[in-house]
Parts: structure tokens; sequence; C-alpha cells
């Protein structure tokens, strides 16, 4: 511990000199000397930029993709993330005790999706209204309807020369859980599948360890807190007595080709009633240009508030991904999904009314009225490419170097359980054509 905390130090002091410098010596050679300081604290700033303009077939009346998220507007043009972050990094292998951390702030379109919602605008076993945490939720832009400010990260990291190697995250984290995630960057499609949207969390907050027993296994482990949702999405205001956890184990094969990724979440509703996830995603790389993903979550939550009583509530799906590197740069690729959603619980349209409901009933997105749901099975297939042309199009800027550009194709429908259920604008099914562009900085 007497290590970590002169690492700690160290790191301060460096940056403390880093701004001094800054303020008392701000001519060129100094500018010079003081990149080398930011540099040698092992501080990184950085980011991106995207958005994009979504067309649906279907015109539908509320300007709303149904039941899709993340390019939820219909033929219009979303900045969806520009999303801003510092971190230092910590090794994860090495004799030395190390300490780190990121912070994240995100402002768009899809801030909405990135919240701490971790308590729900009514209660998920009563029904009766709850207060929602105002950690990162009410931070800005409620007359907006669209855009608004999310911190999906904030968390401390320190490595443990334990073993083979601990990592240790404190705070606030994406899920290691899954395949698709948040940041624009690291997803093929523009478009999310409904297992990210509706079937799995986005966030946690607890604090997690990352520990490698040997060149093909590993394991995640933490404890959650801050949610009423089974420790999904929670926050630093509210429920920070209910605990939960999550866990995960990842194979890698010996020729790195192959991955296992097998996780789950446990925690409690406010009434302390279990809610109960996991999720499996199987990785292969077929040939060096060839990537396939098959992905599957199941879900369970108890004695979930209705419309048709107070019941148990359940939810899987399967998806797979197919990418294929045609040049250098441009690839392709094939999603396919079912999302079972049997107590019409989890896929709402649009999903923005809700994410944005307050314990009145008002959502500043637009009228719960239109908010429709009902046990349903939900398909989709999104056909889409990632072309990076900076270096064929001989594009010397430096800010469009990593520029990725992604056009989509995606098909949805919807299948009622014993029920009717038409939830894009009165229809049972829409196309959507998308273009994107994302660019790191």
């Amino acid at each position: 511990m007497e290590r970590i905390c002169r690492r700690a130090k160290a790191i301060i002091s460096n940056a403390g000199t880093v701004i001094l410098m800054a303020v008392l010596n701000p001519d060129d050679v100094y500018a010079s000397n003081l990149r080398n300081l930011w540099k040698e604290s092992g501080m990184e700033v950085g980011g991106w930029i995207n958005g994009g303009i979504t067309y649906n077939a279907n015109n539908p009346a509320d300007g709303f993709n149904g039941t899709v998220t993340f390019a939820d507007r219909a033929n219009r043009f979303q900045l969806n993330q520009f999303n801003v972050f510092i971190q230092r990094a910590v090794p994860s292998e090495g004799s030395e005790w190390d300490i780190g951390g990121r912070f994240d702030f995100l402002f768009g379109t899809d801030a909405i999706y990135a919240q701490a919602f971790g308590i729900s605008a009514f209660d998920e076993n009563t029904g009766q209204p709850s207060q929602r945490g105002n950690w990162d939720l009410n931070l800005c832009c409620k007359s907006t309807r669209t855009y608004g400010i999310a911190l999906p990260q904030a968390y401390l990291e320190a490595y443990v020369p334990v073993g083979n190697g601990l990592n240790v995250k404190v705070g606030h984290f994406y899920t290691p859980l899954g395949y698709e995630t948040v940041p624009a960057p690291d997803n093929f499609f523009y478009t999310r599948a409904y297992i990210l949207n509706s079937g799995e969390p986005f966030t946690h907050t607890g604090l997690l360890g990352n520990y490698t027993v040997n060149s093909n296994w590993s394991v995640l482990a933490g404890a959650t807190t801050g949610s009423a949702t089974g420790g999904w999405d929670g926050g630093f205001d509210k429920q920070l007595r209910n605990w939960g956890g999550l866990a995960s184990i990842i194979w890698t094969s010996d020729d790195k080709r192959t991955s296992l990724n097998i996780g789950g979440t446990y925690g409690e509703t406010a009434t302390n009633e279990p809610w109960i996830m996991y999720s499996t995603v199987l990785q292969h790389r077929i040939t060096p240009k060839t990537h396939f993903v098959l992905h599957h979550t199941h879900g369970w939550a108890s004695k979930i508030f209705l419309e048709d009583g107070i019941r148990n509530a359940e939810w899987y799906s399967i998806n797979s991904h197919l990418t294929y590197d045609l040049l250098k740069d441009l690839s392709i690729g094939i999603r396919l999904e079912r999302f079972h959603d049997r107590n019409g619980w989890r896929v709402f349209s649009p999903y923005r009314i809700l994410s944005a409901l307050n314990n009145k009933g008002v959502s500043f997105a637009g009228d719960p009225d239109h908010l429709v749901s009902a046990p349903a099975n939900y398909y989709e297939i999104t056909l889409g490419m990632n072309w990076k042309p900076a270096k064929r199009l001989k594009m010397d800027w430096k800010p469009v170097q990593k520029l990725n550009i992604r056009p989509n194709i995606r098909y949805d429908r919807a299948e009622g359980i014993d029920v009717a259920f038409r939830p894009f604008d009165g229809k049972k099914d829409q196309f959507l054509f998308s273009l994107d562009a994302t660019i790191p900085f």
C-alpha cells in the first residue's frame, strides 16, 4: 500500500508540475517540456465525434425509428456522440504497483442511453413513483428533447503485482459483459442490437477485479451498487446499500483465433426481489479476414409490476455477427438477431420516451401516451460496411486520418405473442437506411 501511495503522489506531482509550467512558461521551449512531462506522467486525452442520418422508409409521424435505439431519430441528422476522455492506463502485468483511472464526458443524442439510470421512474415491483438519482441524469438539456450529457465512466484503477497481476477498478465503468457497447468506435454497425439495448446493462457502479490465470484463462469479478435494477447502470446517490455482483470467465485458444466469454450479473430491486442475467459471447477468426461472433443473453426478474398484474419477467436473445475484410480499408458485415420479450417489459417504442420519463409520468422526449410495448418476438437483420478512406483518398489532415464511414441497411420486424402488435408507427416492420461517420482524436 505504501508503494502505491508513493506512485500516486508521483503522478499527482508530475501533473502539478505540468500545470505550473503551463502558467509560468508559455513559450515554445517550455511548451515542449510541458508535452514531455505530460507524456512521462502517462496521462492521455482523447475522444471521438460520431454522427449520422437514418432514412426510415415508413416515414413515421412521430419521428422515431420504433424500437431502435442509438440512431433512433428518423429522417434527420444526429450528433450521436461527442466523447472526450482523460485517462492514465495501467499495465496488466509486471512487478510494480501502478495507479491510474479514466473519466469520460459524452454529449449527444446517445447520452440518454448512457445515463446512470439505476433507479426507474416507477418502482419495478410496486409501480409506485420512485425518486430517480441525480448523478448524470439531470445534468443538461431537458428541454431539447434529443440532446443531453452523460458521464458514462469515472473510475480509478490500480495494478496489483499479485501472482500474474491483478487489475482493480473502483467507480463507474462500462460493463465487461456482452459484445456490442455504447462507444461508437467499438462497434461495427451504426445501430445496436436489441441484445444491448434491452437485454444487458450499459454500465455499473462499484468495483471490478480482472485477473489473468494463464495464457488461456482470465476471470473477472466485482461488486455493484447504486442500483435498484439488479446492479445495472447504478449511480452514486441512490441505492448505495443495495449490493449485487457480476462475474465472468474468459477462455482464449492458444492460437488466439477463438475466445469464449461467459458471465452474468446478480442483484436485487428496491424491494429486494432478485434480478439475474447471464451472457455468452463466442468469437472465432475463421480466416485472417473473416470474423464470426455468436452472442446469447438470458435474463429473469422476480415479481415485476406489469399491465396484466405482478409476475416474473423473462427475456432472451441470440444474435450473430459475420464480418469480412475486403481490403485494408474496407470491411463488410451482417448481423442477425432474435429477441424474445416474453412479458413485454424489456423492449419499448420509442425507447427514448421511457428513458426520459419522470415519476410524474412526464417525459421531456415525447408524449408517454405514444409509448408502446407488448409480449413479442423481435427480429432484425443488418447489412453494413466500414470504410476508412483517408489513405486511399490521400487525406493528409490529421483529424480525419482515422475517419470511419459506416453505411447500414437494417430490417426490423415484430411478432406479437398472443396479441396483435405493430410498434413501427402502426406497422409490423420497417426498413432503415443509415450513414454515419466516426472521427477519433
